[in-house]
């Protein structure tokens, strides 16, 4: 619907944004990232051409948004890969006009790579990012700022992340060739296997029914916890060395300005506009347009995205209008399992881990139960790479696991948690919602009886919030490079007090 809306009615704008960057950051590899954006990539078109359209009314307005993370020269060649591979897939449709075929692609610079950690480290690693983007080809590019492992940027940390793009574009002269590591056989070779081992990827997507069923059945998304479960455990060995962090780490951190932003009031301006808005729209021109959207949604004609926009125009809500479709569709509800083994082989043969596992097992023996963890993600933040990982670590040292669905609301993860009878809620939060989110989640425990249950939280957190979420009952606070092995001993301490504080009262 979309592509057939934009196509007819704005030729010139990029309809579909493929997007692999949060593939990326949730812990893929770059075969992954690479095989899964195409696949996606190709699905879009087959469902375009399946409406009826022409492949060359609308293929050369396709764009894909890319991750470009520390691997340098793995970065470039994926780049260099997926032109090549996008040229292959979009070939098989038989398409007239060259344009057509041609890969057009905007890069951001990871996010995930940042560290909370001495973090003016991070404009070296923007700048080294971003010149990869622009050695593989990118048309246009994002730079993240170096605070962003701690808070949303500041203006000085903006401009150096925008000034960052200029010093490459205006003073570098690297933009002035194309393709500069064409014809080196380091980079010929590593964009060639790039290139075999994600198409053996999409092929086995292929075997599965297309990208649409490979994500309905869980696959993709364990694909990439396992490639993030891997990546953390040879950084938590030391084997990746992050600087600052698990190697070189200063002793003692110098406080940097950050940004705060105080999302109460925010959320109470949004809440008096919306209702400003629903006060002075047209009710009855509202309804309609919502009854006509749902009506089109299991019916199938018309264009969704025009009666979306209908909708908006009457001054419907975006809340309004994803409910509209959802009375018909219901949500979608990602799985919840999870990769097993990954971390833990990792760490096999190290002692620390073996003692952390020895005291679960007394921890089992003496409750006859094994110390149970519901991992949340709470609010409008849908990054989970790094609750994966601790969902997957934990596991494997041999607590019981559970794994809370995206976007819970403090009441629904407190619900879980009292269902499943869990010793502890870890709450991992990376979009600045930390400050309301937690403290309604401990209020709702407590509201239920169920105050022992010990809340941690993890993410990025800036530290002068420590105090405040420790006051609101927050047992235990991990930042952005904390190690597993120190959040689950932290973990296992915590538990085993509020287990004894319970018993002490029951006496």
């Amino acid at each position: 619907d979309i592509i057939e809306y934009t196509t007819t009615h704005m030729p010139k704008f990029n309809s579909i944004s493929i997007s692999g960057y949060h593939m990326q950051e949730a812990g893929a590899n770059q075969a992954l990232e690479l095989a899964f954006t195409l696949a996606d990539g190709r699905e879009y078109v087959r469902a375009a051409l399946a409406r009826g359209m022409d492949v060359d009314d609308f293929a050369g307005r396709l764009s894909f948004f890319f991750c470009v993370g520390m691997n340098f020269y793995l970065e470039v060649a994926k780049l260099r890969a997926a032109r090549l591979l996008w040229w292959r897939i979009m070939k098989a449709f038989g398409p007239k006009s060259p344009r057509s075929m041609l890969l057009r692609t905007h890069v951001q610079t990871s996010g995930w790579s940042l560290t909370e950690q001495d973090p003016y480290n991070n404009v070296v690693r923007t700048s080294v990012e971003a010149m990869a983007a622009v050695f593989g080809g990118t048309q246009s590019l994002h730079t993240n700022s170096f605070d962003e492992a701690i808070a949303l940027p500041s203006d000085f940390s903006a401009r150096i992340a925008r000034n960052t793009q200029l010093i490459l574009q205006e003073e570098t002269h690297i933009t002035s060739a194309i393709d500069p590591w064409a014809g080196s056989y380091l980079m010929e070779k590593l964009t060639q296997e790039m290139a075999d081992k994600a198409w053996a990827i999409i092929e086995e997507v292929e075997a599965m029914g297309g990208m649409t069923k490979a994500v309905e059945s869980g696959w993709a998304k364990l694909k990439i916890e396992a490639s993030a479960a891997e990546k953390q455990a040879r950084i938590d060995r030391g084997e990746d060395v992050i600087v600052g962090v698990n190697k070189y780490r200063l002793e003692k951190e110098a406080p940097i300005e950050i940004r705060e932003v105080d999302n109460t009031a925010v959320r109470d301006a949004q809440l008096r506009r919306l209702g400003e808005v629903r006060a002075h729209r047209d009710r009855q021109r509202v309804d309609a347009a919502i009854a006509a959207l749902t009506d089109a949604a299991g019916s199938g004609a018309g264009n969704l995205l025009e009666l979306c926009i209908n909708a908006i125009r009457a001054r419907a809500t975006v809340g309004e209008v994803s409910m509209a479709m959802e009375k018909v569709w219901g949500r979608f509800k990602a799985g919840t399992q999870r990769v097993s083994g990954v971390y833990g082989a990792a760490f096999g043969r190290d002692d620390r881990w073996n003692e952390l596992q020895a005291q679960i097992e007394r921890i089992a023996a003496d409750e006859g139960r094994r110390p149970r963890i519901l991992v949340a993600k709470l609010g409008q933040d849908g990054h989970d790479r790094g609750a994966k990982v601790v969902a997957t670590a934990f596991a494997d040292l041999g607590f019981d696991v559970d794994i809370g669905p995206l976007f819970q609301t403090p009441e629904e993860a407190a619900r879980q948690g009292i269902e499943n009878d869990v010793h502890a809620i870890g709450v991992s939060t990376l979009a600045a919602g930390h400050k309301t989110l937690v403290p309604a989640l401990i209020a709702e425990l407590r509201k239920q009886g169920a105050g022992d249950i010990v809340v941690f939280v993890g993410g990025v957190i800036p530290a002068q919030d420590y105090e405040f979420l420790e006051q609101a009952g927050v047992r235990g606070i991990f930042g952005p490079g904390s190690a597993i092995s120190d959040c689950a001993e932290k973990a296992l301490g915590e538990i085993r007090a509020a287990r004894g504080s319970k018993r002490a009262l029951a006496a």
